[in-house]
């Protein structure tokens, strides 16, 4: 039997380098009132990086130092006016500016501040939002876009219209059937936009974001639940339903199981009023809703996205 000889040498996979977690703060002063963008960016890019993996050659590679201080120059030049519109400058910036770097990959983390109310004279006092993270991710290779918006960290609750029955039992199987039960999560969601080059008109940014949030919770207030998957659908079909610019919705939803407290030891009876809020173990509710004929391309892992 012939056997084919191993290559001579490992050959170079998949690779990309950049500077991540740039933390950058815009404030556009508008007299006496400000405005804030509070991001933290992170650039990744690909192409011609051979040599330096293989020979120590830093002729195609663009410092990572000068990464970031394109963050900090852009969000002068620019401005800041949504974390995508930001995210597409700089990705632009870098595929076209250097030949050797084929595709640039831009993750955006934003925190949301507001404005204190009552303060003193001039709007600039403010205090850091604390419902949800929003996310982006940016990726260009020259020719086409792909733009997955998100948010994570977006607690929310349904204290009843819950009930979870009917499932398998086996002889393991030791939770009680539940006909209205406190439903909550932490969602963790994104959402791929059909935008993907620059023929095609743009989404507003920022509104898209307001009518993505807004569906998913009202889906969630809305859904007499039956299953968290139920749940998880009706979100996802409603910003699919409602938003013609989006594909594809994914999220993962930890169950943040509240469990009723016994307090028949205390000669008391608990109809639905205390509950023990349990942070782990915790079941995983995850899925992606697409537009009908549309293919699945976010990661089922969020943390990779």
């Amino acid at each position: 039997m012939t056997v084919n000889p191993r290559p001579a040498r490992p050959v170079l996979g998949q690779n990309q380098y950049g500077k991540a977690e740039n933390r950058v703060v815009r404030i556009t002063r508008d007299g006496a009132t400000h405005h804030i963008k509070d991001l933290n960016v992170s650039v990744s890019l690909s192409g011609d990086m051979e040599e330096v993996h293989y020979s120590g050659s830093n002729a195609n590679v663009l410092p990572t130092d000068t990464t970031k201080n394109t963050v900090y120059a852009f969000a002068k030049e620019y401005g800041i006016e949504s974390a995508e519109q930001f995210g597409i400058h700089l990705a632009r910036h870098f595929v076209t500016s250097q030949e050797p770097i084929h595709r640039a990959r831009i993750r955006i983390e934003e925190y949301a501040w507001e404005r204190i109310e009552h303060a003193k004279p001039g709007a600039h006092s403010f205090v850091r939002k604390g419902q949800e993270t929003r996310l982006t991710q940016i990726t260009y290779d020259g020719s086409s876009w792909e733009v997955v918006s998100g948010l994570k960290d977006l607690v929310v609750m349904n204290s009843t219209d819950s009930e979870f029955w009917g499932y398998v039992k086996d002889k393991y199987t030791t939770l009680p059937e539940a006909y209205d039960r406190v439903l909550a999560t932490e969602v963790s969601g994104r959402w791929r936009f059909h935008w993907t080059d620059d023929e095609q008109a743009a989404p507003d940014w920022n509104a898209s974001y307001e009518q993505v949030k807004r569906h998913l919770l009202q889906a969630f207030a809305e859904t007499y639940s039956l299953s968290l998957q139920q749940t998880l659908y009706a979100m996802g079909a409603r910003i699919i339903d409602n938003l013609d610019d989006i594909d594809e919705v994914r999220f993962s939803l930890p169950n943040k199981h509240h469990f009723l407290v016994d307090l028949e030891p205390f000669g008391l009876k608990n109809d639905n009023e205390v509950y023990f809020a349990a942070d782990r173990p915790y079941g995983l509710i995850e899925a992606t809703v697409l537009r009908d004929g549309c293919e699945a391309r976010i990661p089922v892992d969020l943390t990779n996205l």
